[in-house]
């Protein structure tokens, strides 16, 4: 959001309720999370919603449930459960027998991967803390109505290209999880649909590419 490229951009910066220390939602499905966020963008009049992770499955379903018809940028975006890592699909299954204890061991994981990340130390600092903020049991919640979106089968990719709403898709080569073989194929075939990817490993792209975010947002900017 300091980048140059958007000092003339009114920015919304938004929490996803249950991350970070915000209260949570009674709903942790990615469906509910689409309804409220496409309220707050309608709301403040926003032009491009840009979702990181978690964030950008909800700027999905925003686009594919009609609640949002503005372009919208999605960094890092998971659409099924094989682009996530078998490990991270694991621990969530077994919170359904241990409790809170797996996203405990996560949380404390995703943590200590925050080191490798290329970021100045005082934003590092202030990383840290969120993580830190991020109650288990709310982690829990939000991590099963996660995987339980992922599993569905219906072909995301086709849906996104099928809503007719400009698109960004972008990922680094490695770090920050990725598209199967046929997403990708289906995507790049889009007409409104343009895959971006980042060389090398980036773990957090908004923190650790935040020039090239930016320029992907001016571009999106250009199509509202």
């Amino acid at each position: 959001m300091a980048e140059s490229a958007l000092a003339g951009t009114r920015l919304v910066a938004v929490t996803m309720p249950g991350h970070a220390g915000a209260p949570p939602p009674q709903d942790f499905s990615v469906e509910e999370y689409a309804r409220i966020t496409a309220e707050l963008a309608k709301s403040v009049g926003a032009d491009v919603v840009v979702g990181f992770s978690m964030g950008a499955t909800v700027a999905f379903e925003m686009v594919v449930s009609g609640a949002f018809a503005g372009p919208v940028v999605l960094l890092g975006v998971s659409l099924s459960a094989a682009d996530e890592p078998g490990f991270f699909r694991a621990i969530i299954r077994l919170g359904s027998v241990l409790g809170t204890l797996p996203v405990a061991v996560l949380k404390k994981g995703a943590a200590s991967m925050l080191k490798h990340a290329a970021v100045p130390p005082e934003r590092l600092a202030q990383l840290r803390a969120d993580f830190a903020r991020n109650n288990p049991r709310d982690m829990r919640r939000g991590l099963q109505a996660y995987l339980r979106w992922l599993r569905r089968d219906d072909d995301p990719a086709r849906r996104l290209c099928e809503a007719a709403t400009p698109a960004w898709v972008l990922h680094a080569e490695k770090g920050d999880g990725g598209l199967t073989q046929h997403e990708r194929a289906v995507l790049e075939a889009c007409r409104g649909v343009r895959v971006v990817t980042v060389p090398g490993q980036v773990f957090l792209l908004p923190n650790e590419v935040p020039e090239r975010i930016a320029d992907v947002i001016v571009q999106a900017l250009a199509e509202a």
